[in-house]
């Protein structure tokens, strides 16, 4: 394998929290050497002058969805792990709701043995995928699976991906995960508050005649769920987080000291209710766009430590499904490649966030969160990492695009920004 010196790159690790211009030298999958500048390195090294390049950690997702198995239409496990590398994931957690969903631990092995069988799945420095185990039988929120057998299967953690209303189905299952030590995300929303509402409820929601989703249908859920957690103690992470009054109780629950994480997803930072004037489908997503304060509290709950990370949520559909009227439009968009330099862009370069905030929310706390490792640039660690081009850029079209889907509201717009390479140790599979 020939090795790489990465020649004056900066260098953003938020576990150690180096930020800094270095020589990196790459061999075998492994860093070998971070330093001011290396002078002596392997003849049949690849030499490359990187300033004005950043080198990160590897970014981590929480949850996505995959087509496959059931919505191959939608992506492929080969088209979502070239999206992921693409956009300088090294890991992506898969949400079990496919079909059939997961859950059961032989729904696992298929999975693994696909993977292996599949030559287009198994390129070179290929992202990890980690699969959610459900909580549920056939994610419908009745009749809990086979737990711990889905713990033994190897299972990354539990989430259905979908709210559960059955308080007393949750208490139990609460019960009966705490032994296993896995991760476990639970989504606060209360269906029936929320009812048929495609927008957050307010005078956005009435100025462009949309059916409105109430804050209070995830803060209720959301309080009845961390009372939950008091009392029986399993640690939670909270995905999927809207709303500033749900910021303010997770922020008060982890005042408390009760053991809960949470997320939020990337295009909640970027979009609030008011860019629904457009009604593009592609800004449909569940849960809901914020009101404009929800927007910023979700920002300052990232920067203050009230959230933990940043989720992708990659959410693909077809262009038959995606190009409907807003209101009949399934929620959801694709974000693997977009995310980084979007979020970049938006951030970083107004001065809101440090480079280091940003590879935090996406890399490490993601990890943590996972109960895994966190990617770290260091000397003899597995090269897993991500080429960065701040200023590089390219319009995001479906022949640009990895994803077999394009359900995204930056389609045939230029993006700043661009994933130079993406190192992955190992392949993609558990």
């Amino acid at each position: 394998m020939t090795s790489e010196l990465l020649q004056q790159v900066r260098v953003i690790d938020p576990v150690s929290g180096i930020e800094r211009l270095a020589d990196v030298l790459i061999d075998g999958g492994f860093i070998k050497a971070v330093e001011t500048q290396i002078g002596d390195w392997p003849a049949d090294t690849v030499v490359r002058d990187c300033q004005g390049l950043i080198l990160g950690p590897g970014l981590v997702d929480l949850y996505s969805y995959s087509g496959e198995p059931g919505f191959e239409s939608r992506e492929t496990r080969s088209s979502l792990l070239a999206a992921a590398a693409a956009g300088g994931f090294t890991r992506v957690a898969i949400l079990p709701d496919t079909s059939p969903p997961l859950d059961h631990p032989s729904g696992l092995a298929l999975r693994h043995q696909q993977q292996l069988e599949n030559p287009a799945i198994l390129l070179p420095s290929s992202p990890h995928l980690y699969y959610w185990g459900a909580l549920t039988l056939a994610v419908a929120g009745e009749q809990m699976t086979e737990l711990a057998e889905l713990a033994d299967a190897g299972v990354v953690g539990f989430a259905d991906g979908r709210p559960l209303s059955n308080l007393a189905l949750l208490r139990r299952l609460l019960e009966y995960l705490q032994p296993l030590g896995k991760s476990v995300a639970l989504w606060a929303n209360d269906s029936q508050l929320s009812g048929n509402g495609v927008m957050r409820e307010g005078v956005d929601s009435l100025r462009f005649g949309l059916a409105g989703n109430p804050v209070i249908a995830e803060s209720a859920a959301l309080a009845a769920l961390l009372e939950l957690v008091e009392s029986i103690g399993t640690p939670v992470h909270f995905m999927r987080i809207s709303t500033r009054r749900s910021v303010k109780l997770i922020q008060d629950a982890k005042a408390r000291g009760l053991p809960v994480t949470a997320s939020t997803t990337w295009m909640h930072l970027l979009f609030n209710t008011t860019d629904l004037s457009s009604y593009d489908p592609n800004l449909r997503l569940e849960p809901p766009l914020g009101n404009p304060v929800d927007q910023a509290a979700l920002l300052q709950g990232l920067r203050e430590g009230s959230l933990d990370a940043i989720a992708i949520d990659h959410t693909p559909y077809t262009y038959e499904e995606k190009t409907v009227a807003f209101a009949e439009a399934p929620p959801g968009a694709i974000g693997l490649e977009l995310a980084l330099p979007l979020l970049w862009h938006t951030l970083v370069d107004k001065g809101d966030w440090s480079p280091l905030q940003l590879w935090q929310h996406l890399s490490t706390s993601p990890a943590i969160c996972l109960q895994q490792e966190p990617p770290l640039i260091a000397p003899n660690r597995p090269a897993e990492l991500v080429l960065f081009n701040p200023q590089q850029s390219w319009t995001a079209e479906k022949k640009t695009l990895k994803s077999q889907s394009s359900n995204t509201p930056w389609l045939g717009q230029q993006i700043l920004g661009r994933v130079v390479q993406t190192w992955c140790p190992g392949i993609a599979v558990n």
